[in-house]
Formats: C-alpha cells, sequence, structure tokens
C-alpha cells in the first residue's frame, strides 16, 4: 500500500474528497490495500462526529466492531450515539467477550445490559469468565479463544484434532489435562514435523514463562518483554490455562498507560474525543483551570506578602520569573523519574530512602552551580553583589526543594490510591513557587530594606 501508507496523507485525502462518494470510494481502495483497524479508527477520529459516522457505516460489516473497539472511548461513543434501534442491536449481537469487556466501562448500564442480552451464550460465557478477576489483573483481560489440546495424546490425534476444529495454522498450541490444568507450549511447527506415534508432550518448549492471572496488567507487559515468545500462557492459582496475552496487548496497554499520563498532566483523560462537544469539554477542562488557579492564588499570596519590598527594588520583580522556573524544571525531572519507576514498578520502601539522598544530592550540586551562574548575573546585571547574593540563596533552596518533594510527592500520592502524573505536577508546581518566592523576597526583605 505504498500510495497510502502515510496515515497523514490518507486523513489528507480524505479531507480534500469532492464529495461523500468519492471520500467512500478513498476509503474503500485504502481497506484493499490492508489498512488494519487501529488505522481506521484513528483516521476516524481526525473527522467530526458526522463524517466518522458516515464512514464507519461504509465499512464492510465484519470490520465495524473491530474498528469501535480500537476507538477512544469518548469517540466510541460518539458513533454508537447516533445508531437507530436496530442497528445498535445488529452492533452489539456482534460483539466477542473481550470487545465488551473493553467497551463497557464507557457505555451506559442500559446498552451494556443489552450487549449481555444479544450476545452468543459462548462470548457471554466468557465474559462471565473474565469477570472473576478485578480490572487491573491479567485474568481479566486474557484472550481466551485459543488453540489447546489434550497433553497426553499423540502427534497422529493431535494432527486429526487439528484437522477436524479446522484450526488456521496456530504458531504455538498450549497443552491442557480434563481439568484444563496447563501444561506446557508446543509449536505447530514441531507437530506437522514430529513422528505420528510420538507423544505430544515430548515437544512442550522449555523454560516458557507464565504469568499468573492475578499480576497487575503492568507486570504482564513487563512479562512479555522478557519473554521470547510473542504470547505469554496466563495460569489461574490452582494451575488452570486461562488464556494468553500477546505482544499486540502489551503494545495496546503501553500506549494507553502513556496516553493517560501525558494527558492527566493538564486534567484530561486518555479517552477524550478530538472533536468532543464544545460544552461538555468547556466543563472538563474549566475543572482543571479552577484547580489550577487555586494554586496560582497561593503563589500570590506568598508574593503580596512581600508588596513593601518589590516597591522598593523593582529589580526583584524582574528576577522572580526566574526563580520560579528553575525550581519548576528541576521538580519536573523529578518528578518525571518517579512517575516512570513507579510504572515500571521499581520504587519499594527499600529504596525510597537511597533515591530520596541521590535526588537531594543531584539538587544540592545543581542548584550550587546555577546559583553562582544567576547570582553572578544578576550582580552584573542591576550592579548589587547583593542581590546576587539573594537569588543565589534562593535558586539553591528552591532547587533542593524541588529534587526533595519532586520524590516525596508521588510516593505520598500512590499511597492515597492517587495518580502521582495526574495531580503531582500541580502539587509540585505549587511547592517550588511558594519556597522560591518566599525564599528571595523573604531573604530581600531582611538584606535589602
Amino acid at each position: 500500500m505504498s500510495e497510502y501508507q502515510d496515515l497523514a496523507q490518507q486523513i489528507e485525502l480524505l479531507a480534500k474528497a469532492d464529495d461523500d462518494q468519492q471520500q467512500i470510494t478513498l476509503l474503500g481502495e485504502f481497506i484493499e490495500n490492508g489498512l488494519d483497524a487501529g488505522s481506521l479508527a484513528l483516521i476516524f477520529e481526525a473527522f467530526p462526529v458526522e463524517q466518522r459516522v458516515r464512514m464507519w457505516r461504509s465499512l464492510p460489516l465484519e470490520m465495524h466492531i473491530d474498528v469501535l473497539t480500537e476507538m477512544r472511548a469518548d469517540v466510541r461513543i460518539s458513533v454508537i450515539s447516533t445508531l437507530s434501534e436496530t442497528e445498535l442491536k445488529l452492533t452489539l449481537a456482534k460483539l466477542d467477550n473481550l470487545s465488551l469487556i473493553e467497551w463497557e466501562d464507557s457505555l451506559p448500564d442500559e446498552i451494556v445490559s443489552e450487549a449481555l442480552r444479544l450476545i452468543s451464550r459462548d462470548e457471554l460465557e466468557l465474559y462471565d469468565q473474565a469477570n472473576e478477576f478485578a480490572d487491573d489483573e491479567i485474568g481479566h483481560w486474557a484472550d481466551r479463544k485459543i488453540y489447546t489440546l489434550p497433553f497426553s495424546i499423540t502427534v497422529a490425534r493431535a494432527k486429526l484434532l487439528l484437522d477436524k476444529y479446522h484450526y488456521e495454522s496456530p504458531q504455538h498450541i498450549y497443552l491442557i489435562n480434563k481439568k484444563k490444568k496447563f501444561f506446557g507450549v508446543v509449536s505447530y511447527t514441531d507437530i506437522l514435523l514430529a513422528e505420528s506415534t510420538t507423544r505430544i508432550r515430548s515437544l512442550i518448549k522449555e523454560d516458557v514463562a507464565e504469568i499468573n492471572a492475578h499480576q497487575t496488567l503492568s507486570e504482564g507487559v513487563e512479562a512479555l518483554e522478557h519473554s521470547e515468545l510473542p504470547a505469554i500462557p496466563v495460569i489461574n492459582n490452582d494451575g488452570t490455562f486461562v488464556g494468553i496475552i500477546d505482544w499486540q496487548f502489551a503494545l495496546s496497554t503501553q500506549r494507553e498507560i502513556y496516553e493517560a499520563r501525558l494527558m492527566a498532566g493538564t486534567g484530561m483523560d486518555e479517552g477524550d474525543d478530538l472533536f468532543a462537544p464544545v460544552i461538555r469539554s468547556s466543563k472538563r477542562r474549566g475543572l482543571w483551570l479552577g484547580i489550577n488557579l487555586v494554586t496560582a492564588i497561593m503563589a500570590s499570596i506568598t508574593i503580596s506578602l512581600f508588596e513593601d519590598v518589590i516597591s522598593q527594588v523593582v529589580a526583584l520583580a524582574v528576577l522572580m520569573p526566574i526563580v520560579a522556573s528553575m525550581g519548576g524544571i528541576a521538580g519536573s525531572q523529578t518528578l518525571t523519574l518517579m512517575v516512570r519507576a513507579m510504572a515500571l514498578n521499581q520504587i519499594t520502601t527499600g529504596n525510597r530512602l537511597a533515591l530520596l539522598k541521590n535526588e537531594v544530592g543531584i539538587g544540592s550540586i545543581n542548584g550550587l552551580v546555577w546559583a553562582v551562574i544567576i547570582g553572578g548575573m544578576a550582580a552584573l546585571w542591576f550592579q548589587s553583589p547583593i542581590l546576587g547574593a539573594t537569588i543565589s540563596l534562593a535558586i539553591v533552596v528552591n532547587i533542593i526543594t524541588a529534587a526533595l518533594f519532586g520524590v516525596l510527592i508521588p510516593i505520598i500520592l500512590d499511597k492515597f490510591k492517587l495518580d502521582p502524573a495526574l495531580a503531582g505536577s500541580v502539587i509540585l508546581t505549587t511547592v517550588t513557587d511558594v519556597v522560591g518566592f518566599f525564599a528571595f523576597l523573604g531573604t530581600a526583605s531582611l538584606v535589602m530594606l
């Protein structure tokens, strides 16, 4: 699909289409050239609701569910909410268990109930099995439609079963007993090449990683990263085979985590729609603006305590942004490092103190170095050694404070089950602004008046 390889180019061609029919024709060409559901979802998200719904309706029926599942939550809802009652029922009836699990948190309860009524009995059974696990456990998200064979049969019997159930040449097959207890993984190729009388269990691959169904999503992704196979078997506490997670699941999970943390810093959600309704988006963003206003007022109150000294030494007002900026950047560096380490489960009670000492040490060195540089510049700029010494002290105090709280804030937030990526930056900025201004203006009021 060389002509359409670039997603931005595809969106541009669709946006410049002369009419709806040309747009749908172009979309059909993209699909014929191998455009997958994930790419289609990204393309649809780049268009207003009316156009994305029209393009979605033009898709082959077998792609409807896959594309909706790949969409962000708000975008999916924007399509579903425009469907007629008949269209909605036909769509819900085609859901599989994994898609319903993906959708259910973002859909109204009445639609979820309707989906549970319409999906097939087999899919409903798999859905119920998934809900035996918590949302953040691997067992909840494991793919249960997996090729399995009895561990004790011969290769001849295995080939017969594979032909009987029309298995489509899977890369790996998982061996279980009558009670679904997991025994190992065999390669489909090894089965084809082995002697007919060979017992299939003798072909089991050694050192295949397993993951407990009750482990977290992040632990599952990490296990996949270190696995030699493209998928990892998920095993329950009693040894029964639950399903697998594969590299596609890992990539999707990592992308969602990254997007969630990226959006969280501004109070937004990973599932937000690019073309969300104006009023609803205004309400969501307005709340975060209000939170930031409160933090800004706290910094302003600190400044107002030193109105007299600022009015008499105008240079202080000129230099204040430097103090705030240096503390903010230093704190953001430490906070980002902490958030990443916590996401990878690298922070424990055993290494917190060592990490704190390390970051404070880095902050002390950087604080002293930049205090000398900034203090010297300020002294030469305003011809005042006292002013230079004052801002030097404030820089040292603020950068060390930023390093200290860059470590402490995410640890404290995590203890209270709050996302450090969401609230950490706001709290840290407030701390560095207040401490920096207080150190700078407080010292100035003592030595310059």
